[in-house]
């Protein structure tokens, strides 16, 4: 009597599947993080005509006691927003960039006194270093002032991102994009756009 087996039957993939498989995962990919860039660039192109209780500024780092270029176009458009009406206050965020430095959101307060703008018009937080703590901050800033609208003043690229984050939370926030900006040239605008690009899908995953 003759002992029968059953054959085994090896299902490969065939390799050009596994390849086009791989090609269609990183195409989808490619897509995804494209279409996010031109969001987050098209977001930075759009104003909003809306009055707030306040306009956060976010830090960009001083130099000493003086503004960088960066900063200095934020605070010079919160404060075109403060003298036409747009916002009844300004909140500076920033902490310490180096340890024998003032605060950055001192030095926005600062500048914008030097610009007549009233002093008690102005409130700061000075211990954040990230987007997610300048809003936190702020927000705990913005409490203790029963202040509940907001324009998010920063760069054009920088928005998109710093909108979601004020919303989720909780804030009543708005973009505000500076109307001139230091990332003028392709390859700084193109860098600031690669790492927004890069810090909003961490967002998205981690919420921080």
């Amino acid at each position: 009597m003759k002992n029968s087996t059953t054959p085994h039957v090896n299902y490969k993939i065939p390799k050009k599947w596994l390849i086009l498989v791989t090609l269609a995962l990183i195409s989808a990919l490619l897509l995804a993080i494209a279409s996010t860039a031109l969001s987050i660039y098209l977001y930075g192109s759009s104003t909003n005509n809306i009055k707030a209780d306040a306009a956060i500024v976010f830090r960009s780092r001083s130099l000493g006691t003086r503004t960088s270029p960066v900063f200095r176009e934020r605070i010079n458009h919160a404060i075109n927003l403060y003298k036409n009406g747009s916002v009844k206050t300004i909140i500076f965020t920033g902490g310490v960039g180096e340890s024998n430095e003032p605060a950055e959101a001192i030095v926005g307060k600062n500048y914008a006194i030097a610009q007549q703008v009233k002093a008690a018009d102005i409130f700061t937080e000075t211990q954040s270093r990230t987007t997610h703590q300048n809003l936190k901050n702020a927000l705990e800033v913005a409490n203790a002032h029963q202040l509940t609208k907001f324009l998010i003043v920063s760069d054009p690229l920088h928005l998109k991102r710093a909108v979601l984050m004020a919303r989720g939370l909780g804030m009543d926030a708005h973009s505000s994009p500076t109307p001139t900006t230091r990332y003028r040239s392709f390859h700084s605008q193109i860098e600031f756009l690669s790492r927004e690009t890069y810090f909003y899908f961490v967002y998205l995953v981690f919420k921080i």
